[in-house]
């Protein structure tokens, strides 16, 4: 079948590999039936994430078909339509427990797909952990409705959720590229008072307000953003910032434009080392949470989709097949033709 491989830092090819087969009695076969390229894709790529390995398939946003199940799978059979889930995790650790699945403690738990195993930018992905690591699609749906649930929309869905959002807060989302889009469209199910997107891009900016996913959208290079965030709160700072662009200068923007005793969510991944600036963030009294997503929301945000409550098919600029994927990555790197997400067909 054919492949995109993360061949070594830098370099990213279009290559053949085995159709994978069952490894566990756990493990589920998937036929993909579409999958995305992600930014994070491109942090494997340049080597900022460390536990890529070379030699791996990439991708770990795609949907499918299940094709064969090992004896062990109870919750899915041959022909059920699925959304793959970015991380894969047991259920029964001390983390699972918790709903903490990033860090499940099995050997393929958290972001094993496409970064320590194979993944789906591929023509079929075998999955492990199958029970907890898949979810069915509910009938109706598209597979470009449900594309991003796995990942991006459980990103944004997990970022909303852990900033605790109330609905008088004001709400500064960092970054609109599609994760971020996720972050605001997630952030408006709590109905906070304001929503303030912040984007270099106007393009990106003026979907967002077309689509209603914020109130208020900032450029960065024409406007001061402090201040218009004070004048949205009367000089207090946002009461819930979520970090999702991981820019060279985001992550302190992120806690100086907070109020005393904010919550700052930093959801995105950096490529270089955050300074935790403490003697000058003393007294603000901030509570921090970062890192890597939970995805274990899976089922609800199907549920949201199929109720007409999220949308992220307007995130879908690009379609492409294996056979002419590196371009697709081409156009998502450079950020060429208004792309936002790059949707990937088998054939």
């Amino acid at each position: 079948m054919k492949a995109v491989i993360y061949e070594k830092k830098g370099s990213l090819i279009l290559g053949d590999r085995p159709v994978p087969q069952l490894c566990e009695p756990t493990d589920a076969i998937v036929k993909v039936t579409l999958a995305s390229i992600c930014t994070s894709d491109l942090h494997i790529k340049h080597g900022a994430v460390l536990r890529a390995k070379p030699g791996v398939v990439v991708g770990h946003e795609m949907v499918g078909v299940v094709q064969e199940v090992g004896e062990q799978v109870k919750n899915f059979q041959p022909g059920d339509r699925v959304t793959v889930n970015v991380e894969t995790f047991c259920g029964k650790c001390f983390f699972c427990e918790r709903g903490y699945v990033n860090n499940c403690t099995d050997e393929n738990g958290g972001w094993a797909l496409g970064c320590r195993i194979d993944g789906g930018q591929a023509e079929y992905v075998r999955v492990p952990l199958a029970d907890q690591g898949l979810n069915k699609i509910p009938k109706g749906l598209s597979d470009r409705q449900v594309l991003f649930v796995g990942d991006i929309l459980a990103t944004g869905y997990w970022a909303a959720k852990i900033g605790e959002i109330k609905r008088e807060d004001t709400v500064v989302v960092l970054g609109a590229g599609p994760t971020g889009m996720c972050a605001l469209m997630c952030a408006r199910l709590y109905e906070p008072k304001t929503i303030v997107a912040v984007d270099l891009d106007e393009r990106r900016l003026a979907l967002v307000r077309e689509e209603g996913w914020a109130d208020v959208t900032v450029q960065p290079q024409k406007e001061d953003l402090f201040q218009v965030v004070a004048e949205l709160t009367q000089g207090r700072g946002a009461d819930v910032v979520l970090e999702v662009a991981g820019g060279a200068d985001t992550f302190q923007t992120a806690w100086k434009v907070a109020r005393p005793n904010g919550i700052v969510g930093i959801v995105a991944i950096y490529d270089e080392d955050q300074t935790l600036p403490l003697p000058k963030m003393y007294g603000k009294n901030l509570t921090l949470k970062m890192g890597g997503v939970d995805a274990s929301d899976c089922d609800e945000i199907l549920s949201l989709i199929a109720q007409g409550k999220l949308d992220t098919t307007k995130l879908i600029t690009h379609e492409v097949t294996l056979d002419n994927v590196m371009e697709g990555y081409r156009i998502f790197e450079q950020k060429e033709d208004g792309v936002i997400k790059v949707a990937v067909r088998p054939s």
